[in-house]
């Protein structure tokens, strides 16, 4: 794997509970991993939200275009 070194500076307490930690840049390169990945998941469930609202009234309008069909074949 290809890594790069930095030097990072720490609050004391964060120092703290990281202490016994064996491979501290294996827990911190995943603590990362993990904001990042929850940060891209809020960004796209935004995005999401925001076609769901900018397309609203079209869905609306194809759901009563199709609601005739719905009870269609159903005895």
């Amino acid at each position: 794997m290809n890594t790069k070194r930095f030097n990072i500076t720490l609050p004391l307490d964060v120092a703290k509970d990281i202490q016994g930690i064996k491979n501290k840049s294996a827990f911190i390169s995943n603590a990362i991993r993990e904001y990042l990945d929850k940060e891209k998941k809020q960004k796209l469930i935004k995005l999401l939200q925001e076609g769901y609202i900018a397309t609203k009234k079209e869905d609306k309008k194809i759901t009563a275009e199709w609601e005739h069909t719905i009870s269609d074949g159903i005895i």
